[in-house]
């Protein structure tokens, strides 16, 4: 059975593919999804600890049913999935004698809902999950980690606006823009469906591929290709609009920061959706605390536009507008409009993407569905043609600045596989020297990144300053950052050891290292990330 886990920062989809009807159908797993009759069975992202040292947990709707989302309790997690990867500022809760890392966290969360899985559907051939499109190799690397324990035969990832794209149906030839606007990520993905027969062709899955399962059953089949055209992603979701409904509300009329005042200010700001103005009133009849919350559409406006809002949304699409140009394409050439993810559904954010295209063009009848049931479409022969969003580099000493820099070895859109690796040649630099050492890192894209710290409970992503990059070091360990032990020890004057960098079908950095003195290969083919 093949089963699609769309992770999100806020809510989570399961789907999985029926062979009966040969369509895409989501899950209802009792006890983790909301019950709701007007929505899609949506699990929430939360998960609360009842005891640590025994991995006893409860996460989704189990955690609302009790209440426990209304607590200002560090057993209690939510938007977990935003500091997985990520340099936390702050310090991280100890429970039970325990250090709790987001990471764990989501791997709980994730076995449970697989667990589960297993028992009502019963063994599991084929599971996809998909991804932001702006997430770094160390998210990536985490996932596939957490996958290992599963007893699942064939585990890939995909990129989340690519599998909405697959998920809402797309016609040959047309261009079609996927707006993904979830809990914590913004991610715009222009993707283009051809179609062609191909003879003894097997269309490869994404990411993360086990077991010996062949995608193509048939010697000689139609191929879909999904074509990734341009794509701009940030740091960007409704926990933000969330943190900032609240932090209107204690500058206006003192309300105390809380898990609890933020719950409210999400249900707040899920009423606008459908209604002009919405209030919530909360009381607590043991403490005779109560809070009540009144927002309009007009004012939640007003909140987007003091936080810069409607300036990020635009210089996403700049973004990609710019890399669909290079491939020939403009505003006009794209066919259709598709919104995905919970905050799509604010009429703010509909308002400005009307800015850029006539309202027969867009379509928002499947904002939670179509990433999970896309995903699910390349266990049916859908071939992905992606490029690198981020670009690899080395860390080297800038003397005129007096500070590490970054030089580039590996350009973002490069298309991956790589055909050829990239080579780069390094000597030693003094007499004797046992060893060569070289930090390597995913650059992140030069318009500002973002860092997440802790505020109080609340996990907080905030800009960080403009025409920065931000980097993430896949190698900056004890024992990783020494790619070549020499012996006999180098000398300067020399090359002494030549590295090819090489990005795989998964996306993950490769390198070989070759000993150019003793023709030695020191590495190969070694996936940065697990150097150590």
């Amino acid at each position: 059975m093949a089963i699609a886990i769309d992770f999100g920062t806020s809510n989570t989809v399961v789907t999985r593919w029926n062979p009966v009807t040969q369509q895409a159908e989501t899950l209802t797993l009792p006890g983790l999804s909301m019950q709701q009759s007007l929505n899609p069975p949506l699990i929430p992202s939360l998960v609360y600890v009842e005891q640590a040292a025994l991995s006893k947990i409860l996460i989704g709707q189990q955690v609302r049913d009790r209440g426990l989302d209304l607590q200002s309790d560090n057993r209690f997690f939510r938007s977990f999935k935003r500091g997985i990867g990520a340099d936390i500022q702050g310090f991280l809760p100890e429970l039970d004698g325990k250090t709790i890392t987001f990471e764990q966290v989501g791997e709980w969360f994730l076995n449970q809902i697989i667990e589960q899985l297993k028992d009502e559907q019963g063994n599991l051939d084929s599971l996809i999950i998909t991804v932001p499109v702006d997430s770094f190799e160390a998210y990536r690397y985490w996932l596939g980690n957490a996958c290992q324990s599963l007893k699942v035969e064939q585990v890939r990832i995909l990129d989340e606006p690519t599998a909405a794209a697959l998920g809402y149906g797309l016609v040959d030839q047309e261009n079609v823009l996927v707006i993904d606007f979830g809990g914590g990520t913004l991610d715009l993905s222009l993707v283009r469906l051809d179609q062609n027969t191909q003879a003894n062709t097997k269309p490869v899955g994404f990411l993360l591929k086990w077991g010996n399962k062949s995608l193509a059953e048939n010697s000689k089949q139609k191929i879909k290709t999904a074509r990734v055209l341009a794509k701009s992603g940030q740091n960007l979701g409704g926990t933000d609009i969330d943190n900032w409904i609240v932090d209107y509300f204690a500058k206006t009329q003192g309300l105390p920061v809380t898990s609890l005042t933020t719950r409210l200010a999400e249900r707040v700001k899920i009423e606008l959706s459908t209604h002009t103005e919405a209030s919530e009133f909360y009381f607590n009849d043991e403490t005779f605390e109560s809070y009540e919350l009144e927002l309009s559409r007009k004012t939640l406006v007003d909140i987007l536009k003091e936080n810069g809002f409607f300036d990020r949304l635009h210089e996403s699409m700049m973004t990609l507008l710019q890399q669909a140009r290079r491939q020939g394409l403009e505003l006009d050439d794209i066919n259709a409009v598709l919104l995905v993810g919970g905050s799509v559904q604010l009429p703010a954010v509909q308002t400005w993407i009307e800015q850029y295209f006539e309202p027969a063009k867009i379509r928002c009848e499947r904002p939670f569905e179509a990433i999970a049931q896309g995903a699910l479409q390349i266990t049916q022969g859908i071939e992905i043609k992606d490029f690198l969003y981020h670009s690899y580099g080395v860390r080297y000493w800038d003397r005129r600045q007096q500070r590490h820099s970054w030089h580039s070895i590996i350009k973002a859109g490069q298309p991956y596989p790589m055909n050829q690796p990239v080579e780069l040649l390094l000597g030693a630099s003094v007499e004797n020297q046992p060893s060569i050492e070289l930090i390597i890192g995913e650059l992140g894209v030069e318009t500002g990144g973002s860092e997440v710290y802790f505020d109080g409970d609340r996990l907080i992503t905030r800009r960080t300053e403009a025409n920065t990059t931000t980097v993430k070091p896949l190698n900056d360990k004890d024992g990783a950052k020494t790619i070549a032990q020499l012996t006999p020890p180098g000398f300067p004057g020399s090359d002494r050891i030549k590295i090819l960098f090489q990005i795989d079908e998964q996306r993950f950095l490769r390198i070989t290292v070759e000993d150019l003195l003793t023709n030695q290969t020191l590495l190969e083919n070694q996936l940065v990330a697990q150097l150590s």
